[in-house]
C-alpha cells in the first residue's frame, strides 16, 4: 500500500476524528482540512514556527507529523509570491504539501498575518491533507519519545470506523523501514536555478527531496545549480556545461531508509573518486556515509525542530539547528578518532549535543564534507549558514586548480 491520502475534497473545521496508532492507542480529536484518511509514519517536530516550511517539505513524504507547539494556524497560509528575501521569500519549501496528515493541539480561531492569503484549514482541504486537532500532542510525544516512532492514522468522516478496524488498517501499511522514498518526490526533469549577480562556480544537485531554499542559498553566493533527478548518473553529472562539467556536486535531504538508495551511492563514489567537490545535506550525508562504507540504521524517533542544538567539532562551535531525519549514520569508531575509507581518511565533523548522534562527516584527503541538518532552513535558525560558504570556497578552489593545470 503505497497511498498516504484518501480523502473528500469538502473542507471542514469540526466533526470527530481519531488518531490510530499502531500500538493499539487512540486519541480522539476533531477533524479540519479534509475528511477521510491519513497513513503513515507518526513523528513529531519540536518547531516552534515554520509550520508552512514543515508541511511543504519533501522529507516528510508517508509521515503524519505531530507539532508540540501548542497552536497551529495563527499565521494562516501565505501564497507563493515569487519575491526574494528582499521583497518577500516564499514560504513554501515545494509546489505542494507532502505531509501525509497533521495533528495539532489547538487550531487557531483565524489567522493574524497581514502577508497570509488563506487559513491553515482551507489549504490542507484544497490539496486534501487530513488533520485532527484538540489532542493531548505533548502526551503524544511523550508516547513516542518512550515507544518510538510507529505507523498510525488519522480517521474522520466516512472512514471512522470501528477501533478495530481503523487498528488493523494502520498495522496494514508498509514501516518507514526499507522505504524507497526519493524517486516519488524527486524532480521529473533537469532544471537550471542561475547565480544573482557574479557568476563564481555551478553546481549539480542531485534532488532526492530538495528544498526551495537550497538552490536560493546557491543563488545568493553566485552559483549557478543544475537540479537532477534522483536517478542522475556521473555522466549526466559530467555532460553539464556543454560537456565542461561542474565545480561540485551538492545531494539534498530527502525521504525514506538510505539503505534503498545504491544508485546514488554509485553516484557518490564516482564523484568521491574524481576529486570533485561534494556537499550532502540529511538525508545526503547518511549516502555519503555509505558511500565511505559505514552503515545507516533507524533512530528511536528522529530529531524533528528547528532547536537542535549541534557541535561543529572543527571549531567547538555550538549550532541551533534545524532537522528532519530519522535515520543516522553508523560511525565505525570513537567520534574523535579519524577512521581510513576506500577514499582516504574521513572523521565525524558534527555531533549531536542531546544524544551524541553523527551530525556531519569530512573526508580529509578529499574535497567533501556533509551535515545531517539544514544550513539551508527558511524558517530558521540560520546558524550554520556558513557551510554553503565554505563549500562555495572548496568548488572555487577547485575550478582555480583545475585552470592552472591547464594553462
Amino acid at each position: 500500500m503505497t497511498a498516504s491520502r484518501q480523502t473528500t475534497s469538502a473542507a471542514v473545521t469540526g466533526g470527530p476524528a481519531a488518531l490510530v496508532l499502531e500500538d493499539g492507542r487512540i486519541h480522539r480529536g476533531t477533524a479540519f482540512g479534509t475528511t477521510g484518511v491519513a497513513l503513515g509514519e507518526a513523528v513529531f517536530t519540536t518547531g516552534m514556527t515554520g509550520y508552512q516550511e514543515t508541511l511543504t517539505d519533501p522529507s516528510y513524504r508517508r509521515q503524519v507529523v505531530i507539532a508540540t507547539a501548542p497552536q497551529i494556524g495563527n499565521t494562516g497560509w501565505v501564497a507563493p509570491t515569487g519575491l526574494d528575501d528582499n521583497g518577500g521569500r516564499d514560504d513554501n519549501e515545494s509546489n505542494r504539501i507532502w505531509v501525509a496528515g497533521l495533528v495539532i493541539r489547538d487550531l487557531s480561531p483565524r489567522p493574524s498575518n497581514w502577508r497570509s492569503s488563506g487559513s491553515l484549514p482551507d489549504e490542507l482541504a484544497a490539496q486534501g491533507v487530513v488533520g485532527i486537532a484538540d489532542v493531548d500532542t505533548r502526551g503524544l510525544t511523550r508516547h513516542l519519545r518512550t515507544a518510538g516512532a510507529m505507523r498510525c492514522g488519522i480517521f474522520s468522516g466516512a472512514e471512522l470506523t470501528t477501533d478495530e478496524q481503523m487498528l488493523q488498517r494502520v498495522r496494514q501499511i508498509p514501516p518507514m523501514a526499507g522505504a524507497d522514498l526519493a524517486g516519488e518526490v524527486t524532480t521529473a526533469a533537469a532544471y537550471l536555478v542561475p547565480a544573482t549577480g557574479d557568476r563564481i562556480c555551478s553546481v549539480a544537485a542531485i534532488d532526492l527531496g530538495i528544498k526551495a531554499n537550497t538552490p536560493r542559498m546557491f543563488a545568493a553566493r553566485g552559483v549557478d545549480t543544475y537540479v537532477l533527478p534522483a536517478a542522475a548518473t556521473i555522466d549526466d553529472v559530467l555532460a553539464l556545461n556543454d560537456g565542461t562539467g561542474v565545480d561540485g556536486v551538492f545531494l539534498s535531504n530527502g525521504p525514506g531508509d538510505p539503505a534503498t538508495a545504491d544508485p546514488v551511492v554509485e553516484l557518490t563514489k564516482e564523484v568521491l573518486r574524481r576529486g570533485i567537490p561534494f556537499f550532502g545535506i540529511c538525508f545526503g550525508n547518511q549516502i555519503l556515509g555509505r558511500a565511505l562504507g559505514f552503515g545507516t540504521y533507524k533512530l528511536a524517533f528522529g530529531h524533528r525542530g528547528i532547536n537542535q542544538p549541534v557541535a561543529d567539532l572543527r571549531t567547538g562551535r555550538v549550532l541551533v539547528t534545524a532537522q528532519n531525519h530519522g535515520f543516522a549514520i553508523e560511525y565505525p569508531a570513537a567520534p574523535s578518532e579519524v577512521v581510513d575509507t576506500e577514499f582516504g581518511r574521513a572523521r565525524v565533523a558534527f555531533s549531536c549535543l542531546n544524544d551524541g548522534v553523527v551530525e556531519g562527516l569530512e573526508c580529509l584527503d578529499t574535497p567533501a564534507f556533509s551535515v545531517q541538518f539544514h544550513p539551508e532552513a527558511a524558517a530558521g535558525p540560520h546558524d550554520a549558514g556558513y557551510l554553503f560558504d565554505e563549500f562555495v570556497t572548496m568548488m572555487a578552489a577547485g575550478r582555480q586548480g583545475n585552470a592552472d593545470a591547464t594553462s
